[in-house]
């Protein structure tokens, strides 16, 4: 007999109960209920602590909010998802202000090249947030792609505020994560950040240069 062999033999004969799987404690993750206005102000405190810039706006003024938003960048463009009503919301806006409408509405084999290299804007749904990390919470979807929230430059999400979770663990409860998830699940934290190059902390070197919430209150 092999010492391996003799090892995994004094583990099969030894004596003694099988150990139990000890209770789930989730206390250290839970916080004091907070109202929505308190967690709007964690929220935006934080994200941008980051170099991420809220904007509180109604159902009724954040498109105009948008529109002044990409005029202040000089964007040309703006890619918007086909079928949310965040795109049909832009498209039927009728305003004269807004930059070019994009749709990722073809396979990213066919048009690579374009959007990495010629659009200015992005804007996409959110499923909720976390106050406590300032953090956007995504799920992609085969109309809202994770590259529409990876690579233009300017990457706006929408956050309604009634989705807006003190912790991680709140917003997986809430929204009954434990059925199901998707195969991709994007937390975001401000824009993209990098500290390869002699450890000093830099953003926007890969992905967007800038996020910018509209919370919808």
């Amino acid at each position: 007999m092999t010492s391996r062999e003799a090892i995994l033999q004094r583990l099969r004969n030894r004596s003694g109960g099988e150990l139990g799987v000890p209770d789930c404690d989730f206390s250290v993750m839970k916080r004091a209920p907070s109202s929505i206005a308190e967690r709007i102000e964690r929220f935006e405190k934080t994200i941008e602590s980051v170099h991420g810039e809220v904007h509180r706006c109604t159902p009724q003024s954040w498109v105009a909010r948008l529109a002044e938003i990409l005029a202040s960048r000089g964007a040309r463009n703006l890619l918007v998802p086909a079928e949310h009503e965040i795109g049909h919301a832009l498209r039927d806006s009728g305003r004269g202000d807004l930059p070019e409408l994009l749709i990722y509405d073809e396979p990213i084999e066919s048009w690579q090249a374009h959007l990495f290299n010629e659009v200015d804007a992005s804007i996409t749904s959110t499923r909720g947030g976390i106050a406590e990390t300032g953090s956007l919470i995504l799920w992609p979807t085969r109309d809202e792609p994770r590259l529409m929230s990876l690579v233009p430059p300017i990457h706006i999400a929408m956050l309604e505020a009634s989705e807006l979770h003190a912790t991680l663990h709140d917003a997986m409860n809430a929204q009954n994560w434990a059925s199901g998830m998707p195969t991709n699940a994007l937390l975001i934290s401000g824009p993209s950040k990098t500290a390869d190059i002699e450890q000093t902390l830099a953003y926007g070197v890969h992905g967007p240069k800038e996020l910018i919430v509209l919370v919808i209150e």
